[in-house]
């Protein structure tokens, strides 16, 4: 560890604490999707807001601060009036900008984008599926807002699609095209914190475990390629220039920003991992797998050396449930959710 010059500590004991809330019940259970939960806090109105996604169906569901009122809303991918059949969801979030919030749904057949209560559709684009093969599977998967004006989402074939967003209004469109991934999009995170001179602000993630590094703008830039290493990376995090990956062999990498170097690598998972998030405030890591733990993890950097530090905080386990999505619902990362593969419902958990 100390050749990448990187500190691993792993506590003996929680250093901090978390209690279980109250449970958000869903209209129906969570698929096993990699990051199958976004969460919108709106802490003006004292609500937050929760998407789960289910086969064609995306569950969304308005909660109370206290928890104790909830209002749920269904939404389903359909192109072409109600005599379409819904199409399979992939992935269901919220993408904040400067000037609104849309949420955006990624299907097999095309990307749509609603107002952030899902009232209103204001935009989809549909995927060209004569491109492909017929044994091809084709899909949008993995959303994130950059640079205050574009939403990234990436496809089947890893072509990274950018939208230009108005402040207001449907006039959307595509202003890029981002070629560099050989395979299926996984994830696309932004910046969280502040990225150093010279680091990206975007990351995107394949099937095959490739990460690209960009800089966004009116032109994205490729600055760093980090290779596969024969596992997908299924969620990947981007904070203050640390790259934070999640893989299927249940590792967590970090990696520097602005030169793709491997700072440090944990085995955090004995499964696969389906989700990671981070509190942008705090560089709390939160990650999620299938065998049925969240961990809560403290990113930091030594100033004095450089040197990237990942310190074990705190660990639960969700009984006999294969997680799909974990997140925070704070930046500080004072609370957070998780869904499971086949739950009816959201597991909510708050510092004590």
């Amino acid at each position: 560890m100390s050749a990448r010059r990187a500190t691993v500590s792993m506590a003996a004991a929680d250093t901090e604490m978390y209690r279980k809330e109250k449970s958000i019940q869903l209209k129906s259970s969570s698929s096993a999707l990699y990051n199958n939960l976004s969460v919108l806090p709106l802490p003006d109105k004292q609500l937050a807001y929760f998407t789960a996604v289910h086969g064609t169906t995306v569950n969304m569901v308005s909660a109370s601060g206290d928890g104790l009122s909830f209002s749920h809303r269904q939404l389903q991918v359909k192109e072409g009036g109600p005599a379409v059949s819904a199409s399979i969801v992939t992935q269901a979030a919220w993408c904040v900008l400067p000037s609104r919030v849309l949420l955006v749904l990624t299907s097999q057949k095309g990307i749509q984008m609603y107002e952030s209560d899902g009232s209103i559709m204001v935009y989809w684009h549909a995927l060209d599926v004569m491109e492909h093969l017929p044994a091809q599977a084709v899909f949008a998967r993995g959303i994130a807002a950059a640079s205050g004006r574009f939403i990234c989402v990436g496809t089947s074939s890893g072509l990274v699609l950018v939208f230009d967003i108005p402040p207001k209004g449907t006039n959307i469109t595509v202003s890029e095209v981002l070629e560099e991934h050989h395979d299926a999009i996984t994830d696309i995170t932004a910046e969280l914190g502040r990225a150093p001179d010279g680091a990206g602000d975007l990351v995107t993630a394949d099937d095959s475990g490739t990460l690209c590094i960009w800089r966004s703008g009116e032109e994205f830039t490729l600055l760093n390629k980090i290779p596969a290493f024969g596992c997908t990376c299924s969620s990947v995090k981007l904070w203050n220039g640390v790259v934070a990956a999640g893989y299927g062999n249940g590792q967590i990498r970090l990696y520097e920003a602005a030169t793709g170097v491997l700072r440090a690598e944990v085995n955090a998972h004995a499964r696969w991992i389906y989700a990671l998030d981070l509190a942008p405030l705090t560089g709390k890591l939160l990650s999620g797998a299938e065998d049925s733990f969240v961990h809560i993890w403290k990113l930091s950097k030594n100033l004095d050396t450089g040197d990237v530090e990942i310190e074990h905080c705190h660990s639960e386990c969700v009984t006999d449930t294969q997680i799909c999505g974990a997140r925070f619902c704070d930046p500080e990362g004072n609370s957070f959710a998780v869904t499971g593969y086949d739950l009816g419902e959201i597991f909510r958990y708050s510092q004590v």
